[in-house]
């Protein structure tokens, strides 16, 4: 189909991290795409694991070169599909599309994507309309929660409902949400190749 995919880690705790050269998101431990911010997210790791603590990340994945029309208006919307596999991969808590939740702020005038006649000239939709691919950059964001296995005591009850501490011992990592960018990268691609392929199934009948 000719799409390609870029995934990269957008923010770990409060810390955001901007595309800057998404070449080197394969290159670090962190599928960062800011080269400045590795060392910084490196110093932030220690910490977190000398503390026995856990992180959330956000993951964002940009796939370029979609074909306009795929996706239906009202029961499989592109978006929905997406949300729902993406929804589907652990420790995942939210997804949006494009502007996501930052839309709630924006007015109207300022969201909508306007159109000339060589293109959209902003993308906040991220890439559908309608339910519907629109031929622009799917844009997806995707929220991991901080894992509650961690070595900080944490209370809970035993099978008879008594009051005891639990800690969870051995390797644990202080961000599973790093490790989601291949994982996210590809249950999109899966999305898109079912409506690739039921897009063709369509066209072929007619």
């Amino acid at each position: 189909m000719g799409v390609n995919i870029h995934g990269y880690l957008s923010q770990l705790g409060s810390l955001k991290l901007d595309p800057v050269d998404l070449s080197i998101v394969d290159g670090n431990p962190f599928f960062c795409a800011d080269p400045d911010q590795i060392a910084v997210l490196e110093n932030f790791m220690d910490e977190l694991r000398k503390k026995g603590d856990s992180i959330g990340a956000r993951i964002s994945v940009v796939a370029s070169g979609i074909p306009p029309g795929l996706g239906e208006p009202v029961f499989d919307k592109l978006e929905a599909d997406l949300a729902h596999g993406l929804m589907s991969i652990n420790a995942v808590k939210g997804v949006s599309l494009g502007a996501g939740f930052e839309s709630v702020e924006q007015l109207g005038s300022i969201h909508r994507d306007e159109m000339t006649s060589d293109g959209f000239l902003t993308n906040h939709a991220g890439g559908t309309l309608g339910g519907i691919s629109t031929g622009q950059d799917l844009v997806v964001h995707v929220a991991l929660k901080p894992t509650s296995s961690i070595q900080i005591s944490g209370r809970t009850i035993n099978r008879s409902g008594s009051p005891v501490e639990v800690v969870t011992t051995g390797r644990h990592d202080p961000c599973v949400g790093i490790r989601a960018v291949p994982i996210a990268e590809a249950m999109l691609l899966l999305v898109l190749m079912d409506h690739y392929l039921r897009h063709r199934a369509m066209s072929h009948n007619h």
